[in-house]
């Protein structure tokens, strides 16, 4: 309670330091001359000009939650003079003054202490009652019921109006109605035993695999098919292993742990690009997993289809088995006109600056949507569509290129033996998942230049 010392260990020039020759050194010294007269306990705040005492517009005001607030509009000015020493409903607790000069009106006086509670006092006596009533009544069986009763008495209505019904007359047309009258009773003691007996369903309740749904929306990751050939699928699980790792490691993106997928019964939704290697080891998909396939794609979804045959020239050149099998499940899908990757695609560009897209080979050129946007546009230097390709075809065995052991080893050495080539490898996979969850935005960047030049003219 005797105050403070505040010693700002500095030189008067600015030899060590440039404070005390900047403004921020008397805003300093203004503030601590404040804290000094207004903490002071006893000590009068009169205004700087040394007139007499006056009342004090409240500053701020302190809520119920230890906070201070702005002062509501039934604060008044207080006099530390005339005012009463405890707090009211016109002076709360709070600051009195100015931000140059304030003082605190503290709930509590500094000689006040807490009494504890004795319930047991002479001549005190206590009642206890509760606010909100310890047992609630789940109604809506019972107004299901009302409400499914109400439906009978007006269907019944219905009937008798037109006729339907006799109460000990014949009806005025038709025959008697016994066999409709024993299955409406019937039905009435169906529903009444329904909603007698129906469970209460919140909608926060969850259902079976519930739970695998909402991790996959929670993480992005990237998902490949199962083709029932366990080498090739191991191969898949850690090429996409590794690149999730590069990803990790050189951009902003953080994938999560590759997904394997079953075609014929998983959902594809949740993952923006599927990586399918062709094997011929397992059985064709079926005609339902194809469809899944296909409108996974019509819904904005990519699958890299990965022959890993370094299929060299046009599609129609191959041969291989791989080749065969990719044709086979292409006939069953909805597919845009393809062309290798354009020098001016976004996806040269999407993050590393490719004129390859290699992998485990370097031979096969990478496929994708045509694009029908005119071609030796210099104001345009990269040319993509709206959207992303909903397909991508490769030969060049991309996870083989990526797969890493868990001390971050390759599994498989590069054909060429160029080292240099499973760094473009790591590349092509990071611009192919810029490119998929980016789509035309890394486009319009590099047509930045281009326009500010033109509104600069």
């Amino acid at each position: 309670g005797d105050g403070a010392i505040v010693l700002f260990h500095v030189t008067a020039e600015a030899t060590w330091s440039n404070l005390p020759i900047s403004g921020t050194f008397v805003d300093m010294l203004r503030r601590i001359t404040d804290f000094a007269r207004n903490t002071a306990p006893g000590a009068d705040v009169a205004p700087r000009t040394g007139e007499a005492e006056a009342a004090l517009p409240p500053l701020r005001t302190l809520r119920a939650d230890g906070t201070l607030i702005v002062p509501p509009a039934h604060v008044r000015p207080y006099d530390p003079e005339a005012s009463a020493s405890v707090v009211s409903f016109e002076n709360p607790a709070g600051l009195y003054g100015t931000a140059e000069g304030f003082i605190a009106r503290n709930v509590l006086a500094r000689e006040e202490t807490f009494a504890p509670f004795e319930p047991a006092a002479p001549g005190l006596s206590i009642a206890e009652q509760t606010l909100v009533a310890e047992e609630q009544t789940d109604l809506s069986g019972l107004l299901f019921l009302i409400a499914f009763l109400l439906l009978i008495a007006d269907t019944l209505a219905v009937l008798w109006i037109n006729g339907r019904l006799s109460f000990g007359k014949a009806p005025r047309r038709g025959p008697p109605r016994t066999a409709a009258t024993a299955a409406l009773l019937a039905l009435v003691a169906g529903g009444v035993a329904t909603m007698t007996a129906m469970p209460t369903a919140f909608a926060q309740d969850t259902q079976p695999g519930d739970e695998a749904i909402l991790d996959a929306l929670e993480t992005t990751r990237i998902a490949y098919v199962l083709t029932g050939d366990d080498g090739v699928d191991e191969t898949s699980r850690a090429g996409l292993d590794g690149l999730t790792r590069f990803l990790a490691s050189r951009t902003a993106f953080e994938p999560g742990t590759p997904m394997a997928l079953d075609i014929e019964t998983d959902e594809l939704a949740f993952y923006p690009l599927i990586y399918f290697p062709i094997s011929t080891a397992g059985e064709l998909p079926s005609e339902a997993a194809i469809a899944r396939l296909d409108s996974y794609m019509q819904n904005g979804g990519t699958i890299l289809f990965d022959t890993r045959d370094q299929l060299t020239g046009s599609l129609s050149a191959g041969t291989t088995p791989e080749t065969t099998r990719l044709r086979e499940i292409l006939d069953g899908l909805n597919v845009p006109p393809l062309e290798p990757v354009p020098t001016d695609h976004v996806l040269t560009k999407a993050f590393y600056i490719l004129d390859a897209f290699p992998g485990r080979y370097a031979g096969s050129p990478l496929w994708v949507e045509a694009s029908d946007l005119a071609e030796g546009r210099s104001d345009r230097p990269v040319r993509t569509g709206d959207g992303v390709s909903p397909i991508m075809i490769t030969g060049n065995d991309l996870a083989a290129a990526w797969a890493l052991d868990e001390g971050g080893r390759p599994l498989f050495p590069i054909a060429s033996g160029d080292p240099l080539q499973r760094i473009y490898a790591f590349r092509t996979g990071v611009n192919i998942m810029m490119y998929m969850l980016t789509g035309n935005y890394k486009a319009d960047q590099v047509h930045v230049p281009a326009l500010l030049e033109r509104l600069g003219q």
